[in-house]
């Protein structure tokens, strides 16, 4: 989440009109919206855009001002609680058609799949604890979509007003964009968040309980803490 919600602050309407500099309910601020459109080739046409219809999802080609780690909605929040609770913290995250999309330093994309092999954590590596019947007791990094250069990325809407409830889970902001040089992790910090939540994945003790699970969007990320 961002740092700062104004749940009744929302876009003004119309080609052109400025962005706001609070944030909108899905906490994303203008610098924040700024930011994302730099990742394209007409920043203030995609401006213009979201100026006119805030609740449109965009999407925006990776490379430039971001790459995308695209993880497994249970395994992505995973490694966001790792970043969180034992490290950095993270840059934007989304969810986003039932996967977690961590956006990472420029380069992320080539870099991380050539760590996870090198570490044994990789598809290769995978495939070689199932073979060997460990996957479910070690535990493993499942595939992680990395989106670089010449990829391209839907983002969700900077405000989700007027939006449905199962439209706004399908795609939401879970740390918005809130400044024009958001800090945002390299492939080395993910492969530790990725390695972290796989071993935290394995050695989780079962438990049953007779109350309901809580809420897994409850959780609120202080983005003070980013670097």
């Amino acid at each position: 989440m961002s740092s700062t919600r104004n749940p009744a602050s929302t876009f003004p309407q119309g080609p052109g009109a400025p962005l706001p500099d609070r944030p909108d309910v899905a906490g994303v601020t203008s610098a924040g919206a700024a930011w994302l459109a730099s990742a394209g080739t007409h920043p203030r046409s995609t401006l213009a855009l979201w100026a006119e219809r805030p609740s449109a999802p965009v999407v925006l080609p990776c490379g430039r001002a971001f790459d995308v780690v695209n993880a497994p909605a249970i395994f992505g929040r995973r490694m966001l609680d790792r970043l969180w609770d034992d490290g950095p913290g993270s840059g934007p995250v989304a969810a986003y058609n039932g996967r977690m999309l961590l956006f990472a330093a420029p380069g992320t994309a080539q870099r991380l799949p050539s760590l996870l092999e090198w570490e044994e954590w990789g598809s290769r590596g995978a495939e070689g604890q199932e073979a060997a019947g460990y996957v479910g007791r070690c535990g493993a990094v499942p595939p992680l979509l990395c989106h670089g250069t010449g990829d391209a990325v839907t983002v969700p809407a900077l405000s989700d007003e007027g939006v449905g409830p199962a439209a706004r889970l399908e795609s939401r902001w879970l740390v918005a964009p809130d400044t024009r040089h958001p800090w945002l992790p390299g492939p080395e910090i993910l492969l530790w968040a990725a390695v972290r939540a796989a071993r935290t994945a394995a050695s989780a003790a079962v438990r049953i309980s007779i109350f309901p699970p809580a809420d897994q969007d409850a959780k609120v990320y202080d983005v003070s803490r980013r670097r």
